[in-house]
């Protein structure tokens, strides 16, 4: 929990200067009282991702985590059928079900290895169905807004729901040692400044799917990055499961 707060305080906070230069105050008063609140609304939807999928991180390997959590294309097909009328093709269905067997088999290999696993791939999807409702609202309302006008007062949102969490479930948001603030600043800098804040940017131009689906390579990448700095090996159904997975969502999403 703290390092989800730290996450989305220091990027706010990052991007402040950007979002006052901009005039995102005058832009901020002039939507809607519903699309505030929309915005509003998407903060805390992005503060439930950070919160499920980084602590499912304490309780299943990266691998498993980020495979459950990148299952967001699937959600956002679903949704996208339901509430903007964009029909799933059978080739999206074929996806869906190829997707939902690997998602088994992973779990079916974190099962062997304990409850506690089991509870990480579940948090992780949490996280999942929390990213495709980030995106899909991010895809209507970039349409609208520039990008720091809406990924400031939207982070800024989440990071006063994560801090409010971590008062009310005692989590210690200090002291840390130096290491620790600077690895805050480095997640806050690299994967929520260069990352989220790209796709946020992408969204205003592409659909939310082709959004969704560039996400892939993180499965792919942080599993390797886990294999040489934390010598995490991944199990070998998570392995097989993660690749069936990739498959059956890029079936999906494209």
């Amino acid at each position: 929990m703290a390092i989800a707060a730290y996450r989305l305080v220091l990027s706010t906070f990052i991007l402040l200067p950007f979002f006052l230069w901009k005039g995102g105050l005058n832009r901020l008063r002039r939507v809607s009282f519903g699309e505030f609140l929309t915005l509003m609304g998407v903060g805390v939807v992005l503060a439930l991702h950070f919160a499920t999928w980084i602590t499912s991180l304490s309780f299943t390997s990266v691998a498993s985590s980020v495979i459950f959590v990148h299952a967001d294309p699937i959600f956002v097909a679903v949704v996208s059928h339901i509430a903007f009328g964009e029909r799933i093709t059978r080739r999206r269905l074929l996806g869906i079900f190829v997707a939902f067997i690997g998602v088994t088999v992973v779990a079916i290999g974190d099962l062997g290895l304990g409850e506690a696993n089991l509870s990480g791939d579940v948090l992780a999807l949490i996280g999942a169905v929390m990213l495709g409702i980030y995106i899909l609202s991010g895809r209507r309302l970039r349409q609208n807004l520039d990008l720091v006008s809406y990924v400031t007062p939207v982070y800024g949102a989440s990071a006063a729901v994560l801090t409010a969490a971590c008062a009310l479930t005692g989590t210690p948001l200090a002291p840390y040692p130096p290491r620790e603030y600077f690895l805050f600043l480095a997640i806050a800098v690299v994967p929520m400044i260069f990352g989220h804040t790209v796709y946020n940017w992408a969204l205003k131009y592409l659909e939310a799917p082709v959004v969704s689906i560039g996400l892939l390579g993180e499965p792919v990448g942080a599993t390797v990055l886990a294999l040489v700095i934390l010598n995490e090996v991944p199990a070998p159904l998570a392995v097989v499961g993660g690749v069936i997975t990739l498959v059956g969502i890029y079936v999906t999403a494209s």
